[in-house]
């Protein structure tokens, strides 16, 4: 599925407060992987969003149909 710019950042910013409070990362990184990254939850949530691993969706609305 294709994300609007808007819907990868607000993906990538829900995951990275996920991991930033202690959840799981969802892939297996080396250590050196880690500290090219520093650590960093942003980085970590980036790299699984693009390696397709969330198990995140995004509703949008039908055209046609009122609310």
């Amino acid at each position: 599925m294709k994300y609007t710019k808007f819907e990868e950042a607000r993906i990538i910013g829900a995951r990275a407060l996920q991991i930033a409070m202690g959840a799981p990362v969802l892939m297996n990184l080396s250590k050196e992987e880690l500290e090219k990254m520093r650590y960093s939850p942003i980085e970590i949530a980036k790299k699984e969003f693009y390696m397709n691993v969330l198990p995140i969706t995004i509703k949008r609305p039908l055209p046609g149909k009122l609310a």
